[in-house]
């Protein structure tokens, strides 16, 4: 039986918000007899906002309690972003859909002294900010005479602190930009020659609760499948290197013909070592092909580099 009512839980920062309203929206105009409510709320990783991400820990940062929300019967489903939802879920949740991705891509965003700029004519000391050890990683590797700080809070926030003069440059999702009406701040999409981005970043994931059928079969009106087959390939990958979304782990990905291709990185924080591969297969078994491609870059190290990584984060 079709359910009467959908309750979403969203976190409740700008883009959050933004993001659930869609799916509101969407869901709403083709099940206009549905009554869809949203409850925002803060998550731990809106709260601490005074250390780096990667030192706080990463199971759950920004969903734990969306999750809980679920599993007490108070929210039918949760929207995320999809890039923060970690590759194990509670028991009693499953990724019920994923919707048509945005531009995965990095954004550089620069300072007004900087319009003129590009990553690569960026003076030598320009401070460029970012909370992102995926993104440190390579811009270190590529650009080791930039100088790198940590920058928190929402997007908004980051910004001011951009034009105030805090920072040169800041790297950003696109996608996120994009779904704030904020397009215009972006300078210049970073090639993924340099920058891999995050694993499933401009997709939103909808959770929901396993066997939930009537939920599940209505959430399903916003599934695309081509952006499913890619970001299954690249949550697979993150999972197999037992990674989070606070580890230099990058990917990029593409659908071509019967085939999904996956490009994987993995690299020191301090940028000295990267370790970079590709491999393809059918997109009926995308999982596989992330798994593979774990396979291969753990052949090359990326063990070694992501046991150092998790033993300095734990000492």
């Amino acid at each position: 039986m079709a359910p009467a009512t959908l309750r979403i839980a969203s976190r409740r920062s700008r883009l959050a918000m933004v993001q659930a309203e869609w799916v509101r929206d969407t869901l709403q105009a083709a099940r206009p007899d549905l009554t869809i409510t949203i409850e925002a709320m803060a998550t731990q990783g809106d709260k601490i906002l005074d250390v780096a991400l990667a030192k706080i820990g990463d199971k759950g940062l920004f969903t734990k309690e969306l999750e809980a929300q679920m599993l007490v019967n108070r929210a039918d489903i949760a929207v995320h972003s999809l890039k923060d939802l970690p590759t194990q879920l509670p028991d009693g949740l499953m990724l019920g859909c994923i919707t048509e991705r945005e531009d995965p891509a990095d954004a550089l965003v620069v300072h007004e002294k900087h319009r003129d700029q590009t990553l690569t004519s960026l003076p030598d000391g320009a401070v460029i900010g970012t909370s992102s050890l995926r993104r440190l990683a390579q811009l270190r590797h590529r650009f080791p005479h930039f100088r790198f700080k940590d920058v928190r809070g929402n997007v908004i926030t980051r910004l001011e602190k951009l034009d105030s003069g805090e920072f040169d440059a800041l790297i950003l999702a696109a996608a996120g930009l994009t779904r704030l009406g904020l397009a215009e701040r972006i300078h210049e999409t970073i090639d993924p020659s340099i920058s891999l981005h995050a694993v499933g970043q401009g997709a939103l994931g909808i959770e929901c609760r396993s066997g939930d059928d009537s939920i599940l079969e209505t959430i399903r009106l916003l599934q695309h499948e081509p952006t499913s087959q890619r970001c299954l390939a690249e949550r697979s990958f993150l999972r197999a290197l037992e990674g989070g979304c606070q580890v230099p782990i990058g990917v990029n990905s593409r659908i071509d013909g019967a085939d999904v291709t996956l490009t994987g990185m993995v690299a020191s924080v301090d940028g000295t070592r990267l370790l970079r591969d590709e491999v393809s297969g059918p997109t009926t078994d995308p999982e596989a092909v992330g798994i593979e491609l774990a396979t291969r870059l753990r052949q090359q190290g990326a063990g070694e580099i992501l046991a150092e990584i998790f033993a300095e984060a734990r000492a």
